[in-house]
């Protein structure tokens, strides 16, 4: 059997790819195992800074591989309702986990993200996208309903009205569309080579400065105060750090920062 997913890791960045490509990166059992061994490997690496999640040929993914799952049965149903650890089944870590990983992670879309597809890019950071990429949340065409973590994803990018949309019509948006309702983050004619460029970018920067920021964005309490402690707690741990110092004489010196990630 091919690998189901690759794992690169180049200069602190890590290239996760969705390596299915004869089925349209469909994700059967073996693939949603892959997945989730990927993201815990590049979360659990301190020289990685920064993530790029792909899919190998025509698209990103086409979602749930029917025919593997009823060829399986029920032990493939129950296995993907497993809970592990943390607060996801294995149908949802698939997704979650790119939140869990400790570094901003880009989804570089092409073709297709269907479905569950479209779910685990919205566990990513960003999604830079095709102009005729395809995205639906497609559950509803099936007779259920998005479970893959899509309460906390989907839910913070777009208006509620746009998401209850998508869940109760399953309807296609393009990338330009996708991109004014803030499914996707840019439209880019080479998802990947800007997803790419983004991250090499993340990678020059303050490793604990970038996590901290992850942490931010992730985690911040939605009580004001507790937000606004949030915030300076974060902060206090970055400041006068070794990182931290290196990061302000780098920018005084016009040079790049040669930072430690421990």
């Amino acid at each position: 059997m091919t690998e189901r997913v690759l794992v690169n890791i180049i200069d602190h960045v890590a290239h996760v790819r969705l390596n299915r490509p004869d089925k349209r990166n469909g994700l059967d059992l073996p693939m949603f195992e892959g997945i989730i061994a990927a993201g815990e490997q590049v979360a659990a690496d301190r020289a990685v800074r920064a993530v790029v999640l792909s899919g190998e040929g025509a698209v990103f993914c086409a979602g749930l591989d029917w025919g593997a799952f009823l060829a399986m049965g029920l032990e493939a149903g129950q296995r993907l309702l497993e809970r592990p650890s943390g607060p996801a089944n294995v149908a949802q870590r698939v997704a979650w986990v790119w939140q869990e990983c400790p570094v901003p992670v880009i989804a570089a879309v092409h073709g297709a993200a269907l479905g569950g597809g479209l779910q685990i890019a919205l566990g990513a950071d960003l999604r830079y996208a095709t102009a005729d990429a395809k995205f639906a949340v497609m559950e509803i065409r099936y007779g259920l309903i998005p479970d893959m973590g899509i309460t906390r994803t989907l839910a913070g990018l777009v208006r509620p009205d746009v998401a209850r949309e998508l869940v109760f019509t399953g309807r296609t948006v393009l990338g330009e569309e996708a991109a004014r309702i803030g499914l996707v983050t840019r439209v880019c004619v080479d998802p990947l080579g800007e997803a790419m460029v983004t991250a090499k970018e993340i990678a020059a920067l303050s490793p604990h400065a970038v996590r901290a920021g992850k942490r931010l964005m992730r985690d911040a309490p939605t009580d004001v105060l507790a937000s606004f402690t949030f915030e300076t707690a974060l902060q206090m741990e970055l400041l006068g750090t070794p990182n931290q110092a290196e990061a302000v004489q780098a920018m005084m010196g016009r040079r790049p920062g040669a930072f430690s990630d421990h």
